[in-house]
């Protein structure tokens, strides 16, 4: 049976879903640090913020449970994917029910379980919705389909973050996440409405642990894989451990949240625009370059923000800002492009899965120290160590090359 063709249908879904995606990765990831920093917790604390986002790491360990339950069935994926959906707004509801002020003091380890609750359920429906993507986007749609999942991803995160920050401030915490959560609402109603393709009937095989060990064998055990597993370790750890000490950065240059807000808003729909030209770019330029130039970009958005660090004026912080996201739109969309060519035919969702693992557990660790290093090293040494690591990835450009993609992908499951 031949992939079933992408329709604009399926482009509105996947946009909606990563949009979904994206709200708590905005809250957790740029929302709370302001928040954090702004009720008083130290920088060190501000980093380990990071903790709750664990199971983004670790999915990959229940990633072929997703790819195979219920599997063979109508709307195998989509039914996962509603499910993770209402489970969201679940644990936003019950967030809303304490103050602000509580979570960020006495209640603060509720406060991490709840944004544990909120990332397990998330990057469960993040395992579904990459199957569901990789399965129906042929490799030539790839580029555009990559730029609708980041500009989706990043519309999720403007919510979630720069949009957060201000609606704070004008609708009070609870009335700030019904918004979220009518949001949520209006993604379920649309995935709702979405018709999943059936999958190819093929035999498969029990879910076992040993299937599991076998799966995971099959997948690296390819020509090329130890220098991709390089690169995806190092690609956005620079980027990641760089980005989160920004707010706090501002925080303590005496911006207030809703300037934060503002900053952030404007940025992400620069970030926006840089994942909407990658989808265009990637059509024309080879992955190599696409993939590597990007990296370039990224790290000397880094120096700017260790050049602006370094000063006491702040009018180079907006254009910093503008072309840092405008990198990690770039950026994102290259590496998201390559996880897809590197999946295997029926076993995408686990294949994704398992590179976005390896990618975000090496960013996590590196987001864990990061306030550590600024507290150690300063605001500019902490930046200019940033870009350092997003140059160091470069180098991985002599040794690799892109992979075949279509029919050299078959395998048996």
């Amino acid at each position: 049976m031949s992939a079933p063709r992408a329709t604009p249908a399926l482009f509105v879904t996947l946009g909606m879903l990563y949009f979904a995606q994206g709200l708590p990765a905005g809250l957790l990831g740029k929302s709370m640090p302001a928040l954090a920093r702004d009720a008083g917790l130290s920088p060190e604390w501000i980093g380990l913020l990071a903790l709750p986002a664990l199971p983004w790491a670790l999915k990959f360990l229940w990633a072929p449970w997703v790819d195979r339950w219920g599997s063979g069935k109508p709307n195998h994926r989509k039914r996962w994917i509603l499910a993770c959906v209402l489970a969201v707004m679940l644990v936003l509801a019950v967030t809303a029910l304490f103050p602000r002020e509580w979570l960020f003091g006495p209640g603060f380890a509720l406060l991490v379980v709840l944004l544990f609750l909120l990332n397990l359920f998330s990057a469960t429906q993040d395992i579904a919705t990459d199957g569901l993507a990789t399965r129906l986007l042929t490799p030539d749609l790839r580029g555009l389909g990559n730029s609708i999942q980041v500009n989706g991803y990043k519309i999720g995160m403007i919510l979630g973050s720069g949009a957060l920050l201000i609606m704070v401030g004008h609708w009070g915490w609870q009335g700030t996440l019904a918004s979220l959560m009518l949001a949520l609402l209006l993604v379920a109603l649309v995935v709702w409405r979405f018709h999943e393709p059936p999958e190819q009937i093929r035999p498969r095989r029990p879910v076992t642990l040993r299937w599991w060990r076998r799966q995971l064998t099959l997948f690296w055990w390819r020509p090329g894989m130890a220098v991709w597993l390089i690169i995806l370790l190092g690609y956005k750890v620079g980027d990641g451990f760089g980005t989160r000490m920004i707010k706090p950065f501002l925080v303590d240059r005496q911006w207030t949240l809703e300037a934060i807000g503002r900053l952030d808003l404007v940025s992400s729909l620069v970030g926006l625009a840089g994942a909407a030209l990658a989808g265009v770019l990637m059509m024309r330029l080879s992955r190599k370059l696409a993939l590597f130039g990007f990296a370039g970009l990224q790290a000397l958005s880094f120096l700017g923000w260790w050049a602006v660090a370094s000063s006491p004026a702040d009018h180079w912080i907006w254009p910093v800002a503008l072309f840092e996201q405008f990198a990690d739109g770039l950026s994102t969309v290259a590496l998201f492009v390559l996880m897809m060519d590197y999946c295997r035919s029926g076993h995408e969702g686990s294949d994704y899965t398992m590179q976005a693992s390896v990618q975000l557990f090496a960013v996590g660790a590196f987001t864990l120290a990061s306030g550590f290093s600024a507290a150690w090293l300063g605001y500019a040494g902490h930046f200019l160590l940033a870009a350092i690591l997003c140059t160091a990835v470069i180098i991985a450009a002599f040794f690799w090359q892109a992979p075949l993609v279509g029919n050299a992908k078959k395998v048996t499951p």
